[in-house]
């Protein structure tokens, strides 16, 4: 991945909505769900999410499929795990590592 593209994605991420959205569509797993469902998930104006989706969509980091008359949205894995890859390829200098996910206690904000 360039540095423009993972500073793309970053930016893309670097609001609450989005990063929920993004966040949402990696637990749901692959098959993704209809545009509306994460509307009413989140909480926003369908013409609000829209636009976040615009620009998650133009980082690359989600994917869209239409089912008839539903436009169902998903994360797009590949490029999530190329910019995860690009912010750990140096780590530890190459040398392996214990830079695996933590585990935290601590409870997560409800939305």
């Amino acid at each position: 991945m360039k540095t423009t593209d993972a500073l793309k994605c970053l930016s893309a991420l670097a609001h609450e909505t989005r990063l929920a959205a993004f966040r949402h569509l990696v637990q749901i797993g692959p098959a993704g769900l209809p545009v509306g469902s994460l509307q009413e998930k989140l909480g926003v104006p369908p013409a609000t999410l829209t636009a976040h989706l615009n620009i998650l969509r133009g980082a690359g980091l989600v994917e869209d499929e239409r089912e008839g008359r539903v436009i169902k949205v998903s994360a797009a894995y590949a490029r999530m795990n190329e910019l995860l890859s690009y912010l750990t390829e140096n780590c530890c200098t190459g040398a392996r590592c214990a830079a695996a996910p933590v585990q935290t206690t601590r409870k997560r904000r409800s939305s």
